[in-house]
């Protein structure tokens, strides 16, 4: 899977703005104040977050007490939905088209003889991530449940 700083950083950011967002009672949030509790690059998350504003996950406002706020609610705010807009292909496979218009890793665009079991988990990485959401990581619903002795 090919999941860079880009993806990681922007779900830590989504994820900060929705609990400064809770507790600012809805306000907008700075993109400066995320930058340093996260400590990411402000220069970075502007990056990141003109991304995720064309994609609809944030809106923006200006002036003073401007910042971002979700788009819409933490509840509905998928974790594969906030990777993609960053650009980022949820893929295991180094697979790609290339000039012959053949998918495949290979000379001559053959797939190798592992495609199908990394085509298969990028399918179920994306499955998870879209399966939750940014209230799931804030609620800490992700968190393994601690097993009890037979």
């Amino acid at each position: 899977m090919r999941l860079s700083t880009k993806g990681r950083y922007a779900v830590m950011a989504m994820t900060d703005l929705a609990r400064k967002q809770d507790e600012a009672e809805g306000r907008a949030v700075a993109l400066a104040e995320i930058a340093a509790r996260q400590q990411i690059s402000l220069s970075y998350l502007e990056q990141l977050f003109a991304r995720l504003r064309r994609k609809g996950l944030v809106v923006s406002a200006r002036g003073p007490g401007g910042g971002y706020r979700l788009a819409a609610d933490a509840r509905a705010t998928r974790i594969s939905d906030i990777v993609m807009a960053v650009d980022e292909p949820l893929r295991a496979t180094r697979c790609g088209v290339g000039k012959s218009g053949h998918k495949g890793c290979m000379a001559g665009g053959a797939k190798c003889l592992t495609h199908d079991l990394w085509e298969e988990m990028g399918r179920q990485i994306h499955s998870y991530l879209a399966s939750v959401t940014v209230a799931d990581v804030l609620e800490g619903r992700l968190r393994p449940e601690a097993k009890v002795a037979a």
